[in-house]
């Protein structure tokens, strides 16, 4: 087993910022409450996939909820920690390890802040690989492993507990409640075995994450040269090559949270205004990329938005008018490209009229990336 200190957490923020597709939530907070856990505590044991014994008993936690709401709403500490012991008193068993919902900026510290102290390890992967909005779209599920009994905690400590027919079912309440307790709440879910984990899992994210936060520090500077290091980083991985979509400046964005999701578009021009377009559609998570019209990448293939000047991943709540930006594409892992995955997590399941088509082959409407400025304060 590895191990997570507090000065790993920055470069895994960073990463799973990156890998979380505008999703996952703001990791500011969480950033300074899992360092604040772990200085106090010491570190948390990484364990890979393969050295969970089969029969160990796994849970998912994470926060569920519009991420914006993440910014105001600020979390206590310890509800982690306290939305673990309530679930373990639910289901009458205690845990052997965590595990997170997905690779997302603020959801991939939440598990290390739950068991910091306790003495048991997260393991070294998620339930998605990325971000995606609703809980049925998780790998656990498409695997077959319900989401109940689960266990969500609000601000105030009040407790709620689910037993649900179905993820679908589930993903509505836990929703409805996120919004009547506040916007944004702590969960425990998705009780499985240490087999039905290795299953469904997709592992290896927590150390590939962290590497990504690493590539970040220390190549920070204009995002056309971040391009050569993250292709050799995510040559081998599960995760397709990197490709450059559209450089430019973001000139309107949209956002309100209904339904308990952060619901957006953002356009985004060239530095001199001139030639196409980009326009993102967002749910929690940059979902779909047009140019002029034509699909540039589109869910469940990941889109990632860096400050052009730092390489920096930008969340969607912290996306703003006049930044200048470039917007990169990268292939999801495999198993989201399978016909099981994709009845949960094809573009028709955001309501977009469109089929899914693979990132690769519609590099005919990316844009050529621009020339590194000499500076790294230079503007075009």
């Amino acid at each position: 087993m590895a191990q997570l200190n507090a000065e790993s957490l920055p470069d895994l923020s960073s990463g799973a910022v990156f890998l979380a597709t505008g999703g996952g939530g703001d990791p500011y907070v969480a950033l300074l409450s899992a360092q604040q856990a772990l200085a106090e505590h010491g570190g948390v044991e990484l364990i890979a996939v393969d050295e969970l014994d089969d029969d160990a008993f796994v849970a998912a936690i994470g926060s569920v909820g519009a991420p914006t709401a993440s910014l105001e709403l600020l979390p206590s500490t310890d509800d982690p920690a306290k939305a673990l012991a309530v679930f373990e008193k639910h289901v009458g068993r205690k845990l052997d390890a965590v595990v997170s919902f997905e690779i997302g900026g603020g959801n991939s510290l939440i598990p290390l802040i739950a068991v910091a102290g306790r003495g048991i390890p997260v393991v070294d992967g998620d339930g998605m690989g990325r971000a995606l909005p609703e809980a049925q779209m998780m790998t656990y599920p498409i695997a077959g492993i319900p989401s109940t009994p689960a266990v969500a905690l609000d601000y105030l400590g009040n407790i709620a507990t689910f037993s649900t027919d179905s993820t679908e079912t589930y993903e509505r309440h836990i929703r409805a409640m996120a919004q009547a307790m506040g916007g944004m709440i702590t969960t425990v879910e998705h009780p499985m075995s240490g087999k039905q984990l290795k299953s469904s899992v997709v592992p290896g994210t927590v150390s590939f994450a962290t590497g990504i936060g690493r590539i970040l520090r220390r190549n920070r500077g204009n995002a056309p040269r971040i391009l050569a290091p993250l292709r050799k980083a995510f040559a081998g991985s599960m995760y397709g090559e990197p490709k450059h979509l559209f450089t430019g400046k973001v000139t309107d964005y949209t956002s309100a949270i209904i339904g308990g999701y952060d619901i957006g578009k953002a356009m985004i021009e060239t530095f001199d205004g001139s030639g196409p377009k980009l326009e993102i559609e967002v749910k929690n998570e940059y979902l779909l990329a047009r140019i002029d019209g034509q699909v540039a990448a589109s869910v469940p293939d990941l889109i990632i938005i860096l400050d052009f000047e730092t390489s920096t991943p930008i969340n969607a709540e912290r996306l703003r008018y006049g930044q200048r930006v470039t917007v990169l594409g990268i292939a999801c892992p495999d198993f989201y490209r399978s016909q099981k995955a994709l009845a949960r997590v094809s573009p028709r399941n955001f309501g977009f009229n469109i089929d899914y088509t693979p990132l690769e082959n519609l590099t005919a409407h990316h844009q050529p990336l621009p020339p590194a400025p000499s500076g790294p304060h230079s503007h075009s």
